[in-house]
């Protein structure tokens, strides 16, 4: 049975910072690219944030991520990190981990149909 468990979210002040982590089992973790999504309230669709993949650590970033978030992994812990830091309002979402099985994706990696999901942790910033 697969799982994706995520963890480390909460709230946090605008600047502050967090550290999400996403454990996995039930699949070959260095056989998939691991990535972050969030879904804003009131959005429909999910936005992707970061893509890591755990055969070179190859990684890709939103625009709104880039230069604040890192994404990391470990695979013999089978987890992936999306370090956090300065933090902004707009940053408030439920977070995802996606799973992708490997495939020669570039900067389009948030367009494909990714073939396992957690349920998501929340992540609010506020004052």
């Amino acid at each position: 049975e697969v799982w994706l468990v995520e963890s480390g979210g909460g709230l946090v002040q605008p600047g502050g910072s967090l550290r999400l982590a996403c454990t996995a089992s039930g699949f070959a973790f260095d056989q998939f690219a691991m990535a972050w999504f969030r879904r804003a309230p009131g959005r429909k669709e999910r936005e992707g944030v970061a893509i890591v993949k755990t055969t070179d650590g190859t990684t890709y970033y939103s625009d709104s991520a880039e230069g604040r978030f890192t994404i990391s992994c470990d695979s013999s812990k089978n987890t992936v990190y999306l370090e956090m830091n300065g933090l902004k309002l707009e940053d408030t979402a439920v977070y995802y981990c996606g799973a992708l099985r490997g495939g020669p994706y570039g900067t389009d990696w948030y367009k494909y149909v990714y073939d396992y999901w957690g349920h998501g942790i929340q992540v609010t910033v506020s004052s």
